[in-house]
């Protein structure tokens, strides 16, 4: 069963654990990050697959100048990239060290050549970045690969979040899940927009989730309830590490209590049905309020709607009463049933 398919048939949500840049330059520190989503209770772990010249151009123009109230205003893009991005080099022993502790592992390529260094790895995903949505040579050679593409959509309207899903389906991947993003960093809770999750799902016919840079784990937790089948969130192994995406990411405790949440919050889901008979027995029914003797008549002073529901159901006190007679003599607290009395007018 291909990882889409289980996640599917999964009634809990698939959550990711975005390593990103939260290594700052150490592969030693990247592998205990496996091992703290691991025990943080991720079900996958991601990196990103590029290298500065591969996403940007070592240019040092306005263009390429990082404006727009961001965390890393001032930098120029290659700069940045060349402080982030993970080493090839480690890749195998990160999807090593993944598998032997049996948590998922895969990737965002940022293109062809990141896409054809990962294929060695056999991931069962691909992750499309926001900012790449509208690279539709890239989505066409990785959704050709078969493989389940999650494609967040933080920059995307309409148009180009049906563009990127037709891509797919062009060559016959329907393995589609679409992230709702906000893309800043950190994002505020009020610009989550949750409601988009159920809309993808609709307007798309996809599998929809969210990837998340608000901090803390609200916005995640309510995503589950709103229709999120798959969770992104970064993780580091310790905020003092730094680096570009310490601001908005959580360490292993905050992430644990995320997935706990999360976890939780599915378990209040329950089933569709108007009574789950919790505690059912608290609820009304009619008794023997005192004392009669066989042939009393049934009236207003001798049986009450009270608690518990043993008896018969309230819906019968209007009928039974001055219209049915006791068989037998009862106590007070016996259970009116049918078999306690007759009609008065046999």
């Amino acid at each position: 069963m291909n990882l889409y398919s289980k996640i599917l048939k999964n009634k809990s949500c698939y959550i990711i654990a975005e390593i990103s840049a939260n290594h700052n330059g150490n592969k030693d520190v990247a592998l205990e990050t496996i091992h703290a989503a691991k025990r943080a209770g991720a079900n996958a772990v991601k990196i990103q697959t590029y290298k500065p010249e591969t996403i940007t151009l070592d240019v040092k123009n306005d263009d390429f100048l990082i404006k727009g109230d961001t965390i890393w205003d001032g930098k120029y893009l290659f700069d940045l990239y060349a402080e982030a991005f993970t080493p090839w080099e480690w890749t195998a022993d990160l999807f090593k060290e993944a598998k032997k502790l049996g948590i998922e592992c895969f990737s965002s390529p940022f293109d062809f050549t990141a896409v054809d260094f990962l294929e060695q790895f056999d991931p069962p995903a691909y992750k499309i970045a926001s900012f790449e949505i509208t690279d539709i040579p890239l989505i066409k050679k990785v959704a050709s690969l078969g493989k389940m593409i999650i494609i967040s959509t933080g920059v995307a309207d309409f148009k180009a979040i049906e563009l990127a899903v037709d891509t797919c389906r062009s060559v016959g991947n329907e393995q589609i899940i679409l992230l709702k993003c906000t893309s800043a960093y950190p994002a505020r809770i009020e610009d989550a927009n949750l409601y988009m999750i159920n809309k993808f799902t609709n307007d798309f016919d996809v599998v929809a989730g969210l990837s998340d840079h608000t901090l803390g784990h609200t916005v995640p937790v309510v995503s589950v309830a709103l229709g999120a089948k798959v969770i992104e969130k970064h993780i580091i192994l310790n905020k003092e590490i730094g680096g570009p995406d310490a601001a908005f990411s959580l360490d292993e405790q905050e992430f644990k209590f995320m997935v706990d949440s999360v976890r939780s919050a599915e378990k209040s889901f329950g089933k569709i049905a108007y009574n789950n008979n919790v505690n059912s027995q608290f609820a009304r029914s009619l008794y023997i309020s005192k004392d009669v003797k066989k042939g009393d008549l049934v009236s207003h002073e001798n049986i009450q709607s009270v608690r518990p529901s043993f008896g018969l159901h309230p819906i019968n006190y209007e009928k039974v009463i001055n219209n049915y007679c006791f068989v037998d003599n009862y106590k007070k607290g016996t259970r009116l049933s049918w078999d306690c009395v007759q009609s008065f007018f046999k």
